[in-house]
């Protein structure tokens, strides 16, 4: 039988604010347990709840951003269940009324075909504490830092078809609210993690199947292997007679598998009632037009922008575009250089290739740069004025990066790199090249030219790579050419 998947997710997005949804408690990461849980967090009696209004205009800029309604009036609701590490015996969210409604996300699958991705809905929410368990023999340590620590909750509709896609819908959404400003983004540090609903079902067949939710995944390619883990599991356990049973499951990052947790709950389950302690969330136009106000240039229109202004293909673009930080270094560099025109092309090669491999060997992000903008677009001005070749300037590139000067100037000066464009000079390797190979000479006389690149390679090696590799080949093939007419 052919199956075909239905995949949603559920993210949970940390609002970058300083302090949390209810109360003057600080959000920062890494505190010492329960040093960062203030009497409302930790549900003393007689203590009320206040809203934090850095929080609504967070959620009101997500929502303009996604195309999405943002309400007028939202309201909180208390969701009852019972873990050691919710206080108060509930959780307030908001569920009939959230603060954005309906929305979109576009993503480009993996045959290069654009497909939107609704949003149902997102909804504001307080963090719960945390369960530690690693930590003690036998027992459970509770530290309720994260309690009351301000969320979105970004519901997407179930229109994600495979693993790829979701993870595509992912990046997409992480790249916005970075964007936006309104979460850092930091998966390890559970800034943005994502519950993968997901169910099969034959091709053709219209109802959906019994879903799994498998919980808080917080890197993107576990949540793929865990999606990919989940639709083989699924289809094996149907095909081997049995029924998909409807849980919360957790993925296992060291056995690559989802294990069962509990079974999954239904709203009703949550006894969802308005909370009495909190007024209804009224935001009237100027709030909204406020928001709208403080709205960035979004990924994708930086993406159409990078392309028609510095002439960037849409894989380059694209890739710069995906990171606010990432697009601005980029810009900056090519302002250093001086010419959109000249050093648009270039500037992108070398941050999505030399720079990019830095930053991954090292475990580095593109907001500690090893090299600056002002630096890089100095040693694009070098290679565009045959100060240096290509070559030579990832030795300078690499020097950059290892402190070994300030500029790409200096180095090339200190390691007398510049590039020999002396025709004279050139003409001389030239000759000497072609004395000293006389069998590749023939071959090419002979009519096998590919033999070219071979004397070019000796000529630059000869110079140390210092030679014009241009006007080699041209003085080269000139060369050969008028020895090949002269018989």
């Amino acid at each position: 039988m052919n199956w075909e998947t239905v995949i949603g997710l559920e993210v949970h997005i940390q609002l970058a604010t300083q302090s949390k949804i209810f109360s003057s408690a600080p959000t920062a990461y890494g505190a010492e347990p329960n040093t960062q849980a203030s009497a409302v967090d930790v549900a003393m009696p007689g203590v009320l709840p206040v809203i934090n209004e850095r929080v609504i205009q967070m959620a009101a800029l997500f929502g303009l951003a996604i195309d999405a309604t943002v309400a007028p009036r939202s309201v909180f609701a208390r969701k009852h269940y019972f873990y050691p590490d919710l206080p108060k015996g509930y959780q307030i969210s908001q569920f009939e009324l959230p603060i954005v409604s309906g929305g979109h996300l576009d993503i480009v699958t993996a045959d290069g075909v654009e497909k939107r991705i609704g949003i149902t809905r997102a909804h504001l929410e307080e963090d719960a504490g945390k369960s530690l368990h690693e930590a003690f023999d036998r027992e459970t340590g509770i530290d309720l830092n994260r309690a009351g620590t301000p969320l979105v909750e970004c519901v997407s509709e179930p229109e994600m078809s495979s693993a790829a896609e979701a993870v595509a819908y992912a990046r997409k959404l992480h790249s916005l609210v970075t964007y936006l400003g309104i979460c850092d983004g930091n998966m390890a540090e559970g800034s943005f993690r994502v519950d993968a609903n997901v169910s099969v079902r034959p091709v053709g067949q219209t109802a959906f199947g019994t879903r799994t939710e498998t919980k808080n995944v917080n890197s993107f390619r576990f949540l793929e292997k865990a999606i990919e883990f989940e639709i083989e599991r699924q289809i094996d356990v149907i095909e081997g007679g049995g029924q998909i049973v409807q849980e919360t499951r957790l993925f296992d990052p060291d056995s690559g598998e989802t294990r069962s947790m509990r079974s999954k709950e239904e709203a009703h389950d949550y006894r969802y009632f308005p909370d009495p302690d909190l007024l209804p969330v009224a935001i009237d136009e100027a709030f909204i037009a406020a928001a709208r106000a403080h709205l960035p240039e979004l990924p994708d229109a930086k993406k159409a922008r990078l392309e028609a202004e510095y002439g960037l293909g849409t894989a380059d673009a694209a890739a710069l575009a995906a990171s606010r930080t990432l697009a601005d270094y980029f810009e900056a560099t090519v302002a250093a250089a001086g010419d959109k025109s000249v050093h648009g092309k270039p500037a992108a090669n070398w941050i999505n290739s030399e720079l990019a491999g830095v930053l991954n060997r090292e475990n580095r992000s593109i907001a500690d740069p090893p090299v600056s903008p002002a630096q890089l677009g100095g040693l694009l001005l070098r290679i565009a004025d045959n100060t240096i070749s290509g070559k030579i300037a990832k030795d300078v590139f690499d020097a950059l990066v290892a402190g070994d000067g300030e500029t790409a100037d200096a180095i090339i000066e200190s390691r007398g790199l510049k590039q020999i464009t002396d025709t004279g000079a050139i003409e001389a390797f030239v000759d000497a090249a072609l004395a000293d190979n006389p069998d590749q000479v023939k071959q090419y006389l002979d009519g096998k030219t590919k033999i070219v690149g071979f004397l070019v390679g000796q000529v630059m090696k000869a110079s140390k790579g210092k030679a014009n590799p241009k006007e080699v080949n041209q003085l080269m093939v000139a060369k050969l050419n008028a020895m090949s007419q002269a018989g």
